[in-house]
């Protein structure tokens, strides 16, 4: 794998940036021109536009980046471009994590199918018959929700919100993105797992997957590897915004030490209690979890293709993967979103594009990181980006339709 040091000079984000950068003309030939057996390009960046990327992220005040790319069922180019922190100018190197906010959630989706192939869980029985969360408001509609629901995002819950949880439509009626939903169904998961989250998960995915580079916690050498979120520019440029995850991660390793229990093993009311302990007057938020199902993920950029290449259509599957019929459910729209054109799988948002059916999700983490990953199941082929910007959604969007010579619909919404 290559990695690039770019490294960026200070620039005002110019006028109409975002539309520069998401809206240039295509790529006559995406990737770097392979012919693939099948006579498909590869969606590996080509020279000219990663040549053409410290500029690109110049113009859109993104100071760091991570790419990787699957070709044909197999990780087959990462590249890191820019800096961490636009003051220090560490660099992005392999190993640097990034936030992957609401692409945790694919991630999240696949474990709990794990757990329903070993007939741990029912993706149809309701969640209450596992575990009634506190926060539940007077809503018999609560009653109802499953987990299928919470995957597909049909489950009428808010996205985030501080009140008791009630819902605004029927639950399996109508396409409502919540994260809140997400947060009730660790619940479930741990309970029925008897271990924190971040356990969990790191015994059913990132063990096996060889994913060394994800984690749900937080301690010293992952601090030092995480990069630091921006502002748009000049702002971004001169000082860098709050940083909430890595405060209140700074400030829960105290107490991590204190127990002598890592953060990446705590549970919920484990991660409740150390809220509580070092912030008494602030009530603790589901939004702010730091072990979070919803969008907690740390990691690198390859460690979420290799994630993503377990989404494939193979032949082979090792033991511990998902069943081919649990990976076709996650592929398989339970709602439509804008038409059929885009839809929800379980975990995944599903897009009708013009070379076939995508998998895709993106993120955004207090405005300041934001993500974006998109997969071919029948080819074998997906892209990740990771920013560390306000704007790096619209960079994000450029590199995919450059790489890919796709013009995904999702990016007129």
């Amino acid at each position: 794998m290559s990695i690039s040091k770019t490294m960026l000079g200070r620039r005002a984000l110019l006028v109409g940036s975002a539309a520069l950068i998401a809206g240039g003309p295509a790529s006559a030939r995406a990737g770097t021109g392979d012919q693939c057996p099948d006579g498909n390009v590869a969606w590996i960046p080509s020279e000219e536009l990663v040549r053409d990327l410290p500029r690109l992220m110049r113009i859109a005040g993104v100071p760091g980046a991570a790419i990787a790319v699957v070709d044909r069922g197999e990780l087959a180019w990462s590249e890191g471009f820019g800096v961490k922190n636009i003051l220090t100018r560490d660099p992005v190197r392999e190993d640097s994590l990034f936030e992957a906010a609401s692409m945790t959630k694919p991630v999240f989706a696949y474990v709990v199918m794990r757990l329903v192939d070993e007939k741990r869980l029912d993706l149809d029985k309701p969640l209450v018959a596992y575990r009634r969360p506190a926060n539940l408001g007077s809503d018999p509609n609560l009653e109802l929700i499953t987990a299928r629901h919470v995957l597909g995002h049909s489950t009428g819950l808010p996205n985030w919100v501080s009140e008791p949880l009630v819902t605004s439509s029927a639950p399996g009626s109508s396409y409502t993105y919540s994260g809140e939903a997400f947060i009730w169904l660790q619940l479930v998961i741990e309970q029925i797992m008897g271990m924190g989250l971040g356990s969990v998960m790191q015994a059913k995915l990132f063990d096996p997957a060889g994913m060394s580079h994800s984690s749900f916690g937080w301690d010293e050498e992952i601090a030092r590897s995480v990069v630091f979120g921006h502002s748009e520019p000049p702002e971004g440029e001169q000082k860098l915004p709050l940083q909430p995850t890595r405060e209140l991660g700074d400030r829960l390793l105290r107490v991590a030490s204190r127990w002598r229990k890592p953060i990446a093993s705590w549970t919920y009311e484990d991660s409740v209690k150390a809220m509580q302990e070092t912030d008494p007057k602030t009530p603790p938020s589901t939004h702010d979890l730091l072990v979070n199902s919803a969008g907690g993920l740390l990691m690198t950029a390859s460690d979420y293709a290799k994630f993503m290449l377990l989404m494939m259509d193979r032949p082979k599957r090792a033991a511990w993967e998902i069943s081919d019929a649990a990976r076709q459910a996650m592929l398989t729209p339970q709602l439509d979103v804008r038409g059929r054109d885009i839809s929800r799988g379980l975990g995944w948002e599903l897009e009708q594009s013009s070379a076939g059916l995508l998998y895709q999700h993106s993120g955004s983490n207090y405005g300041i990181f934001k993500t974006l990953g998109v997969g071919d199941a029948q080819s074998g082929r997906a892209i990740v980006v990771f920013t560390n910007a306000a704007n790096g959604n619209a960079l994000a969007a450029r590199i995919v339709r450059e790489a890919t010579g796709i013009d995904r619909l999702k990016s007129l919404i």
